[in-house]
C-alpha cells in the first residue's frame, strides 16, 4: 500500500538564504504649511514592497506626531457642586496618531508584537509617571505601583477618546491598499488641530506575523507668514508675549469703554 508523504521540509540554511524583502516609499509633501486660513491638509504615501520570493505581505503605516503632556482632572460632586479632582499629568501621548494597515492589526501580528512596536492606539505607551512608585514585595522583586489602581484604565481611555474627538488619533484598518501586485497606497489627513513640529512616519513591512522590514520618513507641520513670527515669539519669550498680550488687552478695553462713553 502507497503512502503519501508530506513534501521535507525546507532546510534552515536555505531559509535563512532566502533574500531579505525590501521597502520602498515616499510621501506626495513632506512639509506642511500652516496659515490663519489652515483647514486641514490631506497627505498620500506611496510605497512598494520588493520581494524576489514573492511571499504575502502586509504593511502598516504609523503616522506620529510630537509628544504632548495632558493634564486631565476627574469631576466629583462636593456639598452639591461639581469640583475639579486633583489634576493627572500624562505624558507618551503623541499629539497626532494615525496606524493605517492592509487587514485588521490582530490578524497580522500577536499581541506582544504590536505593543512593541507601539502599533495600533490601544499599544500607545501612555502612562502618569507621577502618580507611579516603586515597591517591594515578597522581599525580592520591586513592583511599580500607581496611584490611579484599577481606575488607570478609565483615565487612559478618556485620554484617547478625547483625542479621536479631536480627530487627532486614528486607526484604519484598511488605510493601507496595494493598487497593483506590490505597489501600495495610504492617505494621511491632517486635521485643523494638528500640532506643529516633526512627525515620524514609520512603514512596516510584516510576513508571518513578524516585521522584517522597516523605513521611516520625515513630515513637517510648520506654522509660516504671521503665525510663524507670532508661534515662534510666544515660544521663546513667553514672559514678554505674556506681557503684551495683557497690554494689548487693556488697551483694546480702554478703547471700547472711551468710544461707548463718547455714544
Amino acid at each position: 500500500m502507497a503512502i503519501d508523504l508530506p513534501p521535507p521540509a525546507a532546510p534552515a540554511a536555505a531559509v535563512a538564504s532566502l533574500p531579505t524583502p525590501v521597502v520602498s516609499a515616499a510621501l506626495t509633501d513632506t512639509r506642511v504649511r500652516v496659515t490663519s486660513s489652515f483647514s486641514g491638509a490631506r497627505i498620500v504615501l506611496y510605497g512598494a514592497v520588493f520581494d524576489p520570493a514573492d511571499r504575502p505581505s502586509d504593511v502598516v503605516v504609523i503616522v506620529r506626531g510630537p509628544d504632548q503632556p495632558i493634564r486631565m482632572a476627574r469631576k466629583s460632586r462636593v456639598a452639591g457642586l461639581w469640583m475639579n479632582g486633583r489634576p493627572v499629568v500624562f505624558k507618551g501621548a503623541p499629539g497626532f496618531y494615525m496606524a493605517a494597515s492592509t487587514r485588521p492589526l490582530e490578524k497580522i501580528a500577536g499581541f506582544g508584537v504590536l505593543r512593541r512596536l507601539g502599533a495600533g492606539v490601544d499599544h500607545l505607551a501612555i502612562n502618569a509617571p507621577t502618580e507611579q512608585r516603586v515597591e517591594t514585595r515578597y522581599g525580592v522583586r520591586d513592583v511599580v505601583v500607581s496611584r490611579l489602581g484599577a481606575d488607570y484604565l478609565d483615565w487612559r481611555r478618556a485620554v484617547i477618546r478625547l483625542k479621536e474627538k479631536a480627530r487627532l488619533y486614528d486607526a484604519d484598518s484598511q488605510g493601507v491598499k496595494f493598487v497593483d501586485h506590490n505597489l501600495f497606497r495610504a492617505e494621511i489627513d491632517l486635521p485643523t488641530a494638528s500640532p506643529i513640529g516633526t512627525y515620524t512616519t514609520e512603514i512596516i513591512l510584516f510576513q508571518g506575523g513578524q516585521p522584517v522590514y522597516r523605513r521611516t520618513r520625515s513630515l513637517t507641520v510648520e506654522k509660516v507668514g504671521l503665525e510663524r513670527a507670532l508661534y515662534l515669539f510666544a515660544h521663546e519669550r513667553p514672559w514678554t508675549y505674556g506681557l503684551a498680550s495683557v497690554l494689548i488687552a487693556l488697551s483694546a478695553g480702554w478703547a471700547a469703554s472711551a468710544a461707548f462713553r463718547r455714544s
